[in-house]
């Protein structure tokens, strides 16, 4: 009898949707979900570790691995390209760990279509207007990537349906649980 493999559990959102703060949250809670680290070749932000946020690759780099079929999905977003490498993501479920992404919307669609069994998660804004306001407090974007962002948000946002959860952020705390409950009951849910 083959051993048991992990969950893949995909978490997706529009930029500024809160989601990678929820995340460092329930995974400091949550030893049994492993975080896949995705490679990007923007630059870091401040407080960003290569390795532990992202693995900060040049763009050579990354076109090669695409070459060499290194990715399981892949994106150019925001003038960046943005990725997970498929042995990440292999070496942990192969161990029988559940493995978390945190990946922009095309690319959680694209990781559902290839693992059908994966359970994807859509983090909502409250409203556009609350979103454009996290964004520009965040003050990591020029005015026109911020547009950008904003723009790709409300083409994102009518993808939600094709996620098996949706969770709508309008007070941090109760997300933090909300996502925290779910993927308990994922993870501990028998295949």
């Amino acid at each position: 009898m083959a051993e048991r493999k992990g969950k893949i559990l995909i978490i997706s959102a529009p930029s500024g949707s809160g989601k990678t703060t929820i995340l460092k949250r329930v995974l400091a809670v949550t030893p049994e979900v492993v975080y896949s680290v995705s490679a990007t070749t923007r630059k870091p932000r401040n407080n960003e570790v290569h390795g532990r946020d992202y693995y900060f690759i040049g763009e050579d780099e990354f076109v090669d691995g695409i070459k060499e079929n290194k990715f399981i999905e892949w994106e150019k977003v925001y003038d960046y390209y943005y990725g997970t490498y498929k042995h990440v993501l292999f070496d942990v479920i192969n161990s029988g760990k559940n493995v978390l992404l945190e990946i922009d919307v095309k690319g959680a669609l694209n990781i559902k279509k290839q693992f059908p069994e994966a359970i994807s998660v859509f983090i909502i804004p409250p409203d556009i207007k609350s979103l454009e306001e996290r964004l520009r407090n965040r003050r990591t974007e020029s005015e026109s990537d911020l547009k950008k962002r904003l723009d790709l948000a409300v083409h994102e946002l009518g993808e939600k349906d094709k996620f098996d959860y949706r969770i709508i952020n309008v007070d941090l705390e109760t997300a933090v649980k909300e996502t925290h409950d779910l993927i308990l009951k994922i993870i501990n849910k028998e295949n």
